[in-house]
């Protein structure tokens, strides 16, 4: 094996390495959640880091390993839940959501840099892509309208989430140097 092989085998290697080690990162982050008015998980904040370290191949693969997992039954979803019901019930578009997130985060971590006002602004832009395809399933799903779908699903997260975008992309700003 020449030595061009032996590193390309490598690559390849610790691309699964990330991809497994992600995908689990984004399940605990799921199982975590923080109690307030409505209570909220980490998951988004770890979609985010994910894509915005590991760029969009990578990242969005790891957001369908994640999916995929969940679908054939491994408890990966919040409140450790799995099965296709949990993807394509009511608020399984958010998790569809996440592929987009991946996609646009990693995008922009490829194209732009991991500065940090490139990581805010585009985990933000992920993050009301997710909420929009989201919400609009959600409505879809319980027949209510935009407005009451907002209330439910969007207002109460913004906050939450804002906080959430700020921590994935300060650590992805510190730990770009460590991550090939």
């Amino acid at each position: 094996m020449t030595e061009e092989k032996a590193k390309k085998k490598k690559f390849k290697t610790i691309d699964i390495v990330y991809i497994g080690l992600f995908a689990a990162l984004i399940a605990v982050c799921a199982w975590i959640s923080i109690p307030m008015t409505v209570s909220f998980t980490l998951q988004t904040c770890a979609v985010c880091l994910t894509a915005g370290l590991l760029g969009w191949k990578r990242g969005t693969l790891t957001v369908l390993v994640y999916i995929l997992l969940g679908m054939v039954g491994l408890p990966v979803f919040t409140g450790f839940k799995s099965g296709i019901a949990a993807v394509t019930g009511p608020t399984g578009g958010y998790i569809v959501g996440f592929i987009f997130t991946a996609l646009i985060v990693g995008l922009a971590a490829d194209r732009l840099g991991k500065r940090l006002w490139v990581n805010i602004l585009f985990m933000a832009i992920g993050i009301l892509v997710c909420y929009l395809f989201g919400t609009v399933w959600f409505m879809i799903a319980y027949k209510v309208t935009f407005v009451s779908a907002l209330t439910t699903c969007v207002i109460p997260f913004l906050i939450p989430d804002a906080v959430k975008i700020a921590v994935a992309a300060i650590l992805v700003n510190r730990l770009k140097k460590f991550v090939k």
